[in-house]
């Protein structure tokens, strides 16, 4: 259909990533916007819509079914890109509140990518697009890069800014989305930069709990302290090397061994493939996140789980 090439084209020129330059993607932005395959562009809108709509407007529009069990696919593999990657999607802005994992979230366009997109086919298109690229931080040489708040991380109302690259976006989204879902109340304690390794060291609550900081070359990616719930999270951000091995959890299991939390091991990866490359080096009674999919953990916890005889 005309309208599904457009949307494809519309993906291109954004500069989604090209794993999401497909049929999917493109009905799912259709959906999002509410737009049939005999309107124009301009009458797109703003929609609030749950991921089971977005099917059911694909079927009954586009004559496309999709399974049931598809619904994880879309989100994990359409709309979390277009949210977290190119920032033209948000997610329950009608009430951020909502649970992540609530069967009423729901997917809207933003105002700015919707003025754009609106109007795609006009002499207006590419300039609109420059300006919503630069509204969001893109940059030519590496694409897409999320909005100013990405760049760095705030904690206490200051902007900590980081340098560019992999591994910091990483870091943000533990720090930000890894935090929000698994220990929203924990602080930060210690966090580097690239550039900079000790950007972020919080030593007077460091010394509360019993810990001198000697050698920042020992501390892992990213230090955070649930006081209530007793936990200590010691994480790996992994780019390119360095999950929480077991030489790496005993190097760590001793530098803490005066701090009175129980220690939570947690290798970081940015998508599943990162994760495939490093599996054979991650240490048992140790977690592993993927930022693509923030919802889930996977347990490298033997026996945690099942009660053996």
């Amino acid at each position: 259909m005309r309208k599904v090439d457009d949307a494809l084209e519309i993906l291109r020129e954004l500069n989604v990533p090209r794993k999401q330059q497909n049929e999917r993607t493109a009905l799912t932005l259709l959906a999002l916007l509410s737009l049939k395959n005999n309107k124009p562009w301009k009458s797109a809108k703003k929609t609030l819509i749950r991921i089971h709509d977005i099917m059911i407007f694909i079927k009954n529009e586009y004559k496309k079914k999709y399974a049931e069990n598809t619904r994880e696919t879309i989100r994990r593999q359409s709309l979390h890109q277009l949210e977290k990657e190119v920032g033209i999607v948000e997610r329950n802005s009608d009430d951020p509140t909502r649970p992540t994992n609530s069967p009423n979230t729901k997917w809207a366009v933003t105002k700015e990518a919707l003025e754009t997109i609106r109007s795609y086919g006009t002499k207006q298109w590419k300039k609109n697009v420059d300006n919503l690229m630069q509204k969001r931080g893109r940059s030519e040489s590496s694409g897409w890069q999320r909005a100013k708040p990405a760049q760095g991380v705030i904690i206490d109302e200051k902007e900590y800014p980081l340098s560019p690259g992999k591994h910091n976006k990483l870091q943000i989204d533990i720090i930000g989305n890894f935090r929000e879902i698994f220990c929203k109340d924990a602080e930060v304690l210690y966090f580097g930069d690239t550039a900079k390794k000790m950007l972020f060291l919080n030593e007077k609550k460091l010394k509360e709990i019993g810990l001198k900081i000697t050698k920042h070359e020992i501390l892992p990616d990213i230090v955070l302290l649930d006081n209530a719930k007793n936990r200590l999270y010691l994480i790996e951000a992994v780019t390119s090397h360095g999950p929480v091995s077991k030489k790496r959890q005993i190097e760590l299991t001793e530098y803490f061994a005066k701090v009175g939390f129980k220690k939570i091991f947690v290798s970081a990866f940015p998508d599943f493939k990162e994760f495939k490359r490093h599996i054979d080096d991650i240490a048992w009674e140790t977690e592993v996140w993927i930022a693509e999919m923030p919802e889930h953990m996977i347990h490298f916890n033997g026996d945690k789980f099942l009660k053996i005889d």
